[in-house]
């Protein structure tokens, strides 16, 4: 996963955590506005929580954040 989009994703966790606690859960498409702006970054998010490490649909943030800051 690129760079900006691991420092999207903890942005985006800490974010959703502040605002409803330690056991928020996300999809990859938090990280991504409704619009469909950028098609590759989405299949880069989509292919490493789908395919590479077979997540739920629905994550805990806090799970997110350990495995991007882990190099995962």
């Amino acid at each position: 996963m690129r760079h900006s989009l691991r420092e999207k994703v903890i942005q985006v966790c800490h974010k959703k955590i502040g605002q409803k606690g330690e056991n928020v859960g996300v999809s990859f498409y938090a990280f991504f506005a409704n619009k469909n702006d950028d098609p590759e970054l989405l299949m880069e998010a989509a292919t490493w929580w789908i395919r590479t490490h077979r997540l739920d649909h629905f994550e805990k943030a806090r799970k997110i954040i350990q495995m991007v800051e882990s190099g995962l």
